[in-house]
């Protein structure tokens, strides 16, 4: 019997889910984040004034999150402008909820 590919085993959900805590799981990206949400939009200049890190750093944490679908950016040169990305948030949001809910579902298991 031909085994499936690893691809096979997981859902899209599944896979996005991974994607967006992996590009999650820095706490730049998570300060980041918290910053683009307390902000209509952010240019990449004032986000470097405002986090501990340098400018080639931020921008690296940037992409990251970008190639993750969590934020979208509009360049203009010379300046580069970065927001939320509402839809992929929202998809994230509702797939954490999922998870998490699906955990408090199930009973503690007691060791």
């Amino acid at each position: 019997m031909p085994s499936k590919k690893k691809s096979e085993y997981f859902t899209k959900d599944q896979e996005q889910l991974a994607r967006f805590s992996k590009a999650m799981a820095n706490p730049i990206r998570i300060a980041i984040l918290q910053l683009l949400q307390s902000k209509a939009c952010c240019y990449h200049g004032d986000m470097a004034d405002e986090l501990p890190i340098a400018k080639s750093t931020l921008s690296q944490h940037l992409n990251e999150l970008k190639d993750a679908g969590l934020i979208q950016g509009e360049i203009t040169p010379p300046t580069v402008k970065y927001c939320i990305n509402t839809k992929n948030w929202k998809k994230a949001q509702k797939l954490f909820q999922e998870m998490f809910q699906e955990v408090t579902l199930i009973e503690s298991c007691k060791v």
